[in-house]
């Protein structure tokens, strides 16, 4: 199971790093090394996020979020998305912004740095908008009991999280972006209207395609709950107890081709979704890459090294059943994206080194997971316990 899920990115790590040994030497093997384990230290909750959203797809939509969704993260978001962005904000053509990226290390660093805020903005956002819909969504299961059910009850007033979002984004956008310092740290520049469309920008993303991902998967259960309530209606109205052949059959092979045809665009978006997801964590460790190399290709290859080992733990979070066994640790992830959501607001005006920002992750994630532990513990010692009661544990954090 280890190998067959981590094999691919076994082998890409020996190869990365051979690539990197003949290309820059030792010195850029070391950066390269460095910059992929920044990248999944960073990432242990996007992991465990990914996760709760790919255990709802097949294995084709698994195995194209370890192949073509890897493509997109190595070079779409490693290498393309950093390009395309000083492009846009030093407004220049693609082609001049492939040579500033290869030829001039050191302005390309300073256009990618100044690009920051509206970065930072558009990620904080996403990630807020996740943190807060799972924080106001009641559920069976709480971690924080004394926290989590208050707050499920507030989030029965329609739009509360966006509410609170674009509060968060306004206070942002009237305080830490009013003097972002600038590169090189000489003075500092107003970028409240950058933020604030910034902001905008990723709520209105994550409204759009997580909404068009919820519509398309509300469908499919729809249909499928109607295809099995068609079954037990023929079932009750045949005689013998069983429902009519043809009939069934002609309304299965109907019903089957609708649900196929549901799956698959809501598999698509949940893909884009997952996508978009990878995005807004990888802002920070792009951008903090610059503090470890300059040279886009180093940071490119680091980073895809360490987004493949992620997304390896994702499926393998996904085969094991990991989250069904630590039911706490999706709990800890949601609060460290909100934890990662307001850093990344907070790094448009102040420098928060990364080993904050992983630290953070870590201890979040941890502590859910030893907290499932104990709770697993719990449910063990009282096995008696009927079915429905074991919902009801928590930790009593």
């Amino acid at each position: 199971m280890l190998l067959r899920t981590f094999g691919w990115s076994f082998g890409i790590t020996a190869a990365g790093l051979a690539l990197a040994g003949v290309l820059w030497g030792w010195h850029g093997l070391a950066i390269v090394a460095i910059l992929s384990v920044l990248e999944i230290s960073l990432s242990f909750d996007n992991a465990v996020i990914n996760a709760g959203i790919l255990r709802k797809l097949n294995a084709f939509w698994q195995k194209m979020f370890l192949t073509v969704g890897v493509l997109i993260a190595v070079f779409g978001m490693r290498l393309v998305f950093p390009i395309i962005i000083v492009a846009i904000t030093a407004k220049l053509s693609p082609w001049e912004a492939v040579r500033v990226a290869i030829n001039d290390h050191d302005r390309y660093e300073a256009l990618v740095t100044g690009a920051h805020p509206a970065i930072a903005a558009f990620g904080g956002m996403f990630l807020l908008m996740i943190f807060l819909d799972f924080i106001f969504e009641e559920r069976e299961i709480t971690w924080l009991g004394w926290l989590e059910k208050p707050l499920a009850r507030l989030g029965k007033l329609d739009m509360l999280s966006v509410v609170i979002a674009l509060v968060v984004l306004v206070i942002a956008g009237t305080t830490v972006a009013t003097g972002v310092p600038l590169h090189g740290g000489h003075g500092t520049i107003d970028k409240a209207e950058t933020v604030l469309l910034a902001g905008v920008g990723g709520l209105i993303t994550y409204l759009v395609v997580g909404g068009i991902s919820g519509f398309f998967e509300d469908r499919l259960e729809e249909e499928e709950e109607d295809d099995e309530d068609g079954a037990e209606e023929a079932g009750a109205e045949d005689g013998d107890g069983e429902p009519a052949k043809g009939a069934v059959e002609g309304k299965s092979g109907a019903t089957a081709a609708q649900v196929a045809g549901l799956a698959g665009k809501a598999a698509f978006f949940m893909f884009l979704y997952l996508e978009v997801i990878d995005a807004s964590f990888s802002f920070d460790g792009v951008v903090g890459a610059f503090a470890i190399s300059n040279d886009i290709f180093e940071i490119a290859l680091g980073l895809g090294i360490g987004a493949m080992y992620i997304r390896s733990l994702t499926v393998f979070l996904v085969r094991k059943g990991t989250l069904d066994d630590y039911v706490y640790l999706e709990h800890g992830a949601h609060y460290a994206i909100g934890a990662l959501a307001f850093i990344l607001l907070a790094t448009i005006k102040y420098d928060i080194s990364e080993v904050v920002t992983g630290l953070v992750g870590v201890v979040l994630i941890g502590a859910s997971y030893w907290s499932s532990v104990v709770r697993n513990r719990r449910l063990g010692e009282g096995s008696q316990e009927p079915d429905d009661d074991k919902a009801e544990v928590t930790t009593g954090v």
